[in-house]
């Protein structure tokens, strides 16, 4: 059995073991919650979400998704915390993973600054909108909505292509007063790539939507800041990825101080998450070069898909 299989195996047994757990939770008064939770030892819920956060942090690595994405729609449909409480737990978990990576991508040159700090500023200032939007409505408007939203994204990974050097004839006006172009080195060519963008007007807009989805549902947006970097403002895939990577440390930052203010961000939900998410990143980087991207991208895509299923028919109050 082939490692990602053995990931797979052991992700399916936690999820089973997690769902059999928390449905009786899901809907109940805050004083029946905890009645029944306290049935079952403390120690078990930070001790599987280690073990379901580090089979998500290989799973993300190899499947090319951060791992906030898979967070918020699998641990808020299969484990008995309030829907706040995971938000502000996957805003934690993007964050580290984001501020891990940055740090290099700069110094490679990869993450570009300039073409990360305006779109981080609009969307940082959108998350915290987002984030306060998220907090106000009710508990099963915003479950339905991430689950539309993440049914979204799958649809969005089925049908988005990438390009490595999209072709941009010339720069427009805006990046060419903000001065967003760049070189960076290609490893794999030994070239020296010259790049520059171009749409950036509506790329901004659409950061807007971004910044709100990622505070109002705690997710890492690099599902959507790639594509649109990359296919629509025409930045090399490379600087789309490596500057999506850092502008989720801007973006998740100020959507996290939301959740922390009013007290939805839980350290026994945060720190066993980032622990094991970190480490099975790590182990997920080690295992990339032996696994197949297109097998991954499909499991991906399946478990965004129960999970985004999942949280639709519980906010609907279909499957509680």
């Amino acid at each position: 059995m082939s490692i990602v299989k053995k990931a797979l195996f052991l992700l399916a047994i936690v999820t089973l073991v997690m769902g059999a757990l928390s449905p009786s939770f899901a809907g109940e008064p805050a004083g029946e919650v905890a009645g029944k939770a306290s049935a079952v030892a403390w120690w078990v819920w930070p001790l599987g979400l280690f073990v379901l956060t580090f089979v998500l942090g290989i799973v993300a690595v190899l499947g090319g998704v951060g791992g906030g994405v898979l967070f918020v729609p699998i641990v808020g449909g299969f484990f008995p915390f309030h829907l706040d409480f995971v938000r502000g737990a996957g805003l934690l978990v993007a964050l580290a993973g984001a501020l891990a990576a940055g740090p290099g991508l700069l110094k490679k040159g990869l993450a570009n600054l300039r073409l990360a700090l305006p779109v981080g500023l609009i969307a940082s200032a959108c998350a915290i909108v987002g984030a306060m939007i998220g907090l106000a409505l009710p508990t099963n408007v915003v479950q339905t909505s991430l689950g539309i939203t993440i049914i979204g994204i799958v649809l969005i990974i089925l049908k988005a292509k990438k390009s490595e050097y999209p072709e941009v004839k010339e720069a427009d006006a805006l990046s060419t007063a903000l001065a967003i172009n760049g070189i960076y080195h290609e490893v794999s060519t030994g070239q020296d790539i010259h790049w520059k963008i171009h749409r950036t007007l509506p790329g901004f807009l659409l950061f807007i939507v971004i910044g709100v989805m990622a505070g109002m549902f705690g997710l890492g947006a690099g599902w959507a800041n790639v594509p649109v970097l990359n296919l629509l403002m025409g930045a090399p895939l490379k600087v789309a990825v490596s500057s999506s990577k850092f502008l989720l440390s801007i973006t998740d930052t100020s959507a996290a101080w939301i959740y922390i203010n009013n007290g939805a961000v839980l350290p026994m939900i945060v720190v066993p998450s980032i622990i094991g998410i970190m480490l099975g990143s790590m182990v997920g980087v080690k295992i990339l070069a032996k696994t197949k991207p297109a097998a991954v991208r499909y499991i991906v895509i399946v478990m965004l898909s129960f999970a985004g299923l999942r949280a639709l028919l519980k906010g609907l109050g279909i499957w509680t």
